[in-house]
């Protein structure tokens, strides 16, 4: 394969958006976020609003994340079958996008959250982040990035990454923040987004993914 993948989960408030769309831009490959979403939509043929209503159903909890039923399993169902806008389903469509900025073979790119780390883990050409930061350090992020009190922050901070923690146990079944999950870890509290953009190219380089 002449592409790579670089996949990014984040704690919100860490900086990890902000170093993805930097590798974006340093690394000149595509960055990919919500977008996985309009694409999962348009391969599917199912409207858009049902992938973020999906979602929506772990963020308000109205799941069981203690559930197998939505551990990915490859499977797609098509517009004839009673699964067909399924959590389960909608999520196998996004891993299928997902799968096949992988396999293109000529296009790398960014992919930020969408447990794409779990999705892609198999392949060798995939470099697998999780970025994180004491709370304290993503408090002063979103109340600068955001305007944000310091409550508001810190309850924003604490329900995204709750969801996210949901969202990874429902479809995968793992824990998010095993660093067992990712080939790197890195804490922007004590290393800065800078240097954590470093690291990332210096490991796509040792991986020999990069040519120097």
């Amino acid at each position: 394969m002449k592409n790579y993948i670089i996949t990014i989960a984040r704690g919100y408030g860490s900086g990890g958006s902000h170093i993805a769309k930097r590798l974006s831009k340093e690394l000149n490959i595509p960055y990919y976020d919500e977008e996985i979403l309009q694409m999962a939509a348009d391969l599917s043929g199912i409207n858009e609003r049902f992938f973020y209503e999906a979602n929506e159903k772990i963020r308000k909890g109205t799941v069981s994340i203690n559930s197998s039923k939505g551990v990915y399993n490859g499977r797609l169902y098509h517009v004839n079958d009673k699964e067909f806008l399924s959590d389960e389903n909608l999520f196998n469509y996004q891993a299928e996008v997902i799968k096949n900025l992988a396999l293109d073979g000529n296009t790398s790119c960014i992919i930020v959250g969408k447990a794409a780390n779990y999705i892609l883990r198999s392949l060798k050409n995939v470099v697998k982040i999780n970025i994180q930061a004491p709370m304290e350090h993503c408090v002063f992020n979103i109340m600068d990035r955001l305007q944000k009190d310091e409550t508001s922050a810190k309850n924003m901070i604490e329900k995204m990454n709750k969801y996210r923690t949901d969202y990874y146990k429902y479809y995968t079944g793992r824990n998010w923040l095993d660093p067992a999950e990712y080939d790197l870890s890195i804490n922007t509290g004590a290393l800065g987004e800078d240097y954590a953009a470093k690291l990332i190219v210096q490991l796509v380089k040792d991986k020999g993914l990069l040519n120097t």
